[in-house]
């Protein structure tokens, strides 16, 4: 049997992170995309072998994605970049 979950693909500075937001604690890193879409696949069935041992309910996925088109704000008839500012400790 299969099922199908969503899974975040982030790029970080140095490696790629994923998560799945149906199954709580379920991440993985690599360091190309390649890499940790197959480490991301092998904590997903880690992961729910674990529930399954554990008695727990494997869950449905309800999590859905999808990308938003957004306008970019205009300044001075140019698209806006706003510049990096460096966090100020409290």
């Amino acid at each position: 049997m299969t099922r199908k979950y969503a899974v975040i693909f982030e790029k970080g500075k140095t490696s790629y992170g994923a998560y799945v937001p149906d199954l709580l604690g379920c991440v993985a890193v690599g360091k190309d995309l390649k890499k940790v879409r197959r480490l991301i696949r092998e904590a997903i069935e880690f992961h729910l072998e674990g529930m399954m041992l554990d008695g727990e309910k494997v869950p449905e996925s309800t999590s859905r994605c999808s990308y938003v088109d957004v306008r970019l704000p205009k300044f001075n008839g140019k698209v806006a970049v706003p510049k990096r500012r460096k966090a100020q400790a409290p």
